[in-house]
């Protein structure tokens, strides 16, 4: 038996060993790690915030835009109407004049 211990011996301490060394990563290890992570989702963070920021801003502008827009349609509106009373009497103005 004792050639049998010399040859399990060295495979046995060899998968203790390998036990051992493959064990859960150690706190500190792990905080790194995170610490790391949680910096870039900040900036990810950061980021978003900004953008959401800029899109709002745009969104603001574009709803500005939009009632003026509306509202020069409406003033178009009035001036075009204006301008058919205006041809109209021009024509009617043409017609009652006598001819020389």
């Amino acid at each position: 038996m004792s050639a049998y211990v010399t040859k399990l011996a060295p495979a046995a301490v060899i998968l203790i060993g390998a036990l051992g060394l493959g064990g859960c990563a150690t706190k500190g290890f792990v905080r790194e790690q995170i610490a790391t992570v949680s910096q870039r989702v900040d900036a990810l963070e950061a980021k978003v915030q900004e953008t959401d920021g800029t899109a709002k801003s745009a969104l603001s502008e574009a709803q500005a835009a939009s009632g003026q827009a509306q509202n020069n349609g409406q003033r178009l509106d009035q001036l075009n109407a204006r301008v058919d009373g205006i041809e109209q009497r021009m024509q009617e103005n043409q017609r009652k004049r006598p001819r020389n």
